[in-house]
């Protein structure tokens, strides 16, 4: 079993989720949201560029004065 640990968040949040889940019926519960959100966010910022693509930024950020 995976193991949980508390998080606030604001009361008024809260209750926007709860609605919206509640609306939807596409969550069980605002934990359950939240964790889905979570996750979401964290997966796109996981994405990593090859040693191609960061080349090619670079030289746009020179291109552009940055570097």
């Amino acid at each position: 079993m995976e193991e949980y640990v508390e998080v606030k968040i604001p009361k008024k949040l809260y209750e926007k989720i709860k609605k919206e889940i509640e609306s939807t019926g596409e969550f069980k519960s605002v934990e359950e949201f939240v964790v889905f959100v979570l996750e979401s966010a964290l997966e796109e910022t996981e994405e990593v560029y090859s040693e191609e693509e960061e080349e090619k930024v670079k030289e746009r950020l020179r291109a552009l004065g940055y570097l």
